[in-house]
């Protein structure tokens, strides 16, 4: 089965033939910035069962000095992917099409959340990363 994605203005789309794992939730300042939400949804992939199928000249990068990053849509923003040393690492589950059938596993980070989130439900909570 394929999953596929696409950013907020359809100009970047992907598919991904492998299964997505290690879904969490990372509740760090970091990823409240990148993912400009309360928190960032992802799942890590193999990179050889990803490909563009549209729009790869679009993207822009963002890699730190440890080889992990992420790649953004140049138009609207969306943030898509994460990579690690040029190759993309894991997706955003924001910017998936349809039921991809995960769920997430575990919320990293929550000692560092911001103040006015409240998480539901009982996936299991660390306050750092485990």
């Amino acid at each position: 089965m394929s999953i596929t994605g696409e950013c907020f203005c359809g100009k970047i789309q992907y598919s991904y033939s492998g299964e997505l794992h290690d879904a969490r939730s990372c509740h760090c300042s970091r990823c409240r910035k990148a993912f400009s939400s309360q928190a960032s949804a992802y799942a890590l992939v193999d990179s050889n069962s990803f490909r563009w199928i549209t729009g790869e000249s679009l993207l822009t990068s963002y890699v730190g000095e440890h080889g992990f990053g992420l790649q953004f849509c140049s138009k609207c923003g969306s943030t898509l992917v994460g990579v690690f040393n040029g190759d993309v690492h894991g997706l955003t589950l924001g910017c998936l099409n349809g039921n991809p059938n995960v769920e997430l596993g575990r919320h990293i980070y929550v000692g560092s959340k911001a103040s006015w989130e409240t998480i539901a439900g009982d996936v299991i909570q660390y306050q750092e990363n485990v």
